[in-house]
């Protein structure tokens, strides 16, 4: 089956290597971080190109390569891409260089602001670390800036209710990344233990020989999925983590802990899913993608939707 790549809308360019930066156009730091923090938990591998396993450098060229964006293979010819930036002008999506070997650029990572890079290391896998931390600040010794993503965020269909009107088509998504929501019910409903032998699940776009009709027909029953104004249940389309947030307190009749609670920077009291991502955090069921950040508009990865599941079934 012919892969599918996520490419936001935007005009893709090969970043040649060279010591100028290209002007290319590259996406939003949003997408940037969220393309990075997707492979969050990926065992460090050494020669690892994929999300079975990174070594370094084959990390940071899978994240740009997802972007549109091709990097060297080495961490030595990375280096050597782009041109220079000073630590003190670190713009989100720069790469930046350590010496953890003795003998020169040995590790690189992708800045994501706040001080902090994501990158694959040999002890954590795909982790994300403060450039401040006394391992990493003395073994700094440099940046490079490759492209120019924009501060700019992508307008992302949010679930209220009802859900979002437009289905994101699938050819703009890896379902072999992210979660469908047809895949988030099937998983759903069989952690829950439901009944799936009704087919007939009432939305216009499911039909009774889907594979998730049972699933969905089973979460629709118990109110868990509720489809758009327009009576559909788009399930090719992925699924937000404000959406996942909302899903799984009522999947699961999350309460809140008192005492417990722990909110994030960008999502806001006002935020229509303030109250669910509260009570996934104050049930331990999610420490957000970063310190302070959950990443509501984020899509939910395959890794993230079993983690999140996994976590659920375990709450009292």
């Amino acid at each position: 089956m012919k892969k599918r790549w996520l490419l936001p809308v935007f005009a893709t360019f090969m970043l040649l290597a060279g010591p100028y930066t290209e002007n290319v156009e590259a996406a939003t730091y949003d997408q940037l971080t969220a393309t990075a923090s997707n492979y969050i938990g990926t065992p460090y591998r050494y020669g690892g190109t994929t999300a079975s396993g990174f070594d370094c450098s084959g990390f940071t060229q899978k994240v740009f390569a997802d972007l549109g964006i091709s990097l060297s293979r080495t961490t030595s010819s990375q280096y050597a891409q782009g041109s220079s930036v000073a630590k003190s002008n670190l713009q989100v999506g720069d790469l930046v260089f350590f010496n953890t070997s003795g003998r020169g650029v040995s590790h690189v990572g992708i800045y994501v602001g706040n001080n902090s890079f994501t990158h694959a290391s040999s002890s954590r896998g795909v982790t994300t670390s403060k450039l401040s931390e006394s391992y990493w600040a003395t073994r700094y010794i440099g940046a490079r800036h490759i492209a120019n993503f924009t501060a700019a965020q992508v307008k992302e269909t949010v679930e209220k209710e009802p859900v979002a009107k437009q289905e994101v088509k699938p050819a703009t998504i890896d379902f072999n990344v992210y979660a469908s929501r047809a895949k988030v019910a099937m998983d759903l409903a069989k952690d829950l233990g439901l009944d799936t032998s009704n087919t007939n699940a009432g939305f216009s776009d499911v039909k009774p020989t889907d594979e998730f009709a049972g699933a969905v027909a089973a979460l629709k029953a118990k109110g868990i999925f509720t489809g758009d104004a327009n009576g559909k249940f788009n399930p090719n389309s992925p699924i937000t983590r404000a959406q996942m947030a909302k899903v799984l307190v009522e999947a699961y009749d999350l309460k809140v802990q008192a005492g417990k609670v722990l909110n994030f920077n960008d999502v806001s009291s006002a935020h229509w899913a303030h109250d669910y991502v509260a009570n996934l955090a104050s049930n331990g069921i999610t420490v957000g993608k970063a310190k302070g950040v959950y990443g509501p508009n984020d899509y939910v990865a395959l890794t993230q939707l079993k983690t999140f599941i996994d976590r659920s079934g375990l709450v009292d």
